[in-house]
């Protein structure tokens, strides 16, 4: 049987009103209270039911967080710093990883209207999704142009790129390809490309652009190449065996560059030079955007990127 406020009530020996009370965070309760009315719920599984509190005007306290995939190592440590920092601040989350499949988001946005979640922080890479331009509940990007009135978050793109090509340029590479994550709207992302670009053109040396998302890997690399700029780290690991397989010799005669940096990627595969985003930071400023914006919803925020590191190869 479904316990109810009651039940609560009755088990912490306190009144239904003070259980609301300490599940709304209103009013001054005693420690010892509040401790009593939490064992209550937690023995009895009590669950407040978020639905209902929105629609009488409170706060769901849920959060949606949308994410191509947590399968990559930086989205699995970003999506899990960002649950861990709202959870800190009273919030549940509800997860939802979009597959970079537009028809999988529109169910998972309607999905999050429908349980009335009091904000949403999307790291989508699905272009035109319509609803971003109606949804009234306050949303945050996560490096990436959804709509005019939606505040992105990210790191220093342009930078990222730069570092990235600056060390394929210390490594004497003169023939190398550029993976690029096509994107026709106005996202930071292409900055990356954009600072690579400026560098590699500033040294004279030619470069090759590749469509990430029609470039067989398996088949086009190492190919001609004596260097590749990956859009992430999965990939660039995966051109590095292949490399290998080809009878290179990674960071010498072959060299590849990732992107992201988790933490993971950095202790398991120190040889990777990659570019780091600060996810930590990262997850902080989505946070504050994002509780600014449930604040002041017609504040127009524009937050300044984040700086970014590079990690280098452990024997150099």
């Amino acid at each position: 049987m479904v316990a109810k406020l009651k039940d609560v009530a009755k088990l912490a020996g306190v009144s239904v009103t003070t259980v609301s009370r300490v599940i709304n965070n209103y009013g001054s309760l005693s420690e010892k209270t509040i401790n009593k009315v939490h064992e209550a719920m937690r023995e009895l599984n009590y669950q407040p039911n978020a639905l209902a509190r929105a629609m009488q005007g409170k706060p769901s306290k849920f959060i949606g967080l949308i994410f191509p995939n947590i399968i990559n190592p930086f989205y699995a440590e970003l999506v899990n710093d960002l649950e861990y920092r709202l959870f800190a601040k009273g919030y549940k989350t509800i997860i939802a990883s979009s597959a970079q499949n537009p028809d999988i988001e529109h169910d998972y946005l309607a999905m999050l209207m429908a349980n009335q979640v009091d904000g949403i922080i999307s790291g989508s890479h699905n272009l035109g999704i319509e609803e971003y331009q109606r949804i009234k509940a306050p949303i945050v990007s996560f490096d990436r142009y959804l709509a005019d009135n939606i505040p992105i978050v990210s790191a220093d793109s342009y930078r990222g790129g730069k570092m990235a090509a600056e060390y394929l340029i210390a490594k004497n590479v003169s023939h190398p390809a550029i993976l690029i994550d096509e994107d026709t709207s106005v996202s930071p992302t292409l900055n990356r490309v954009q600072g690579a670009i400026d560098c590699f053109s500033a040294h004279q040396i030619e470069y090759v652009p590749l469509d990430a998302k029609k470039t067989n890997l398996e088949t086009t690399f190492p190919g001609e190449y004596d260097g590749v700029m990956a859009t992430n780290d999965v990939d660039a690991l995966k051109i590095m065996r292949l490399a290998v397989r080809a009878g290179k010799r990674i960071n010498e005669d072959f060299h590849v560059t990732g992107y992201d940096g988790s933490k993971m990627i950095c202790e398991l595969t120190p040889e990777l030079p990659t570019v780091q985003q600060p996810t930590a930071e990262l997850a902080d400023l989505l946070i504050d955007t994002l509780m600014e914006r449930i604040k002041n919803p017609d504040v127009k925020l524009t937050p300044a990127p984040l700086a970014v590191a590079f990690h280098y190869p452990e024997d150099q």
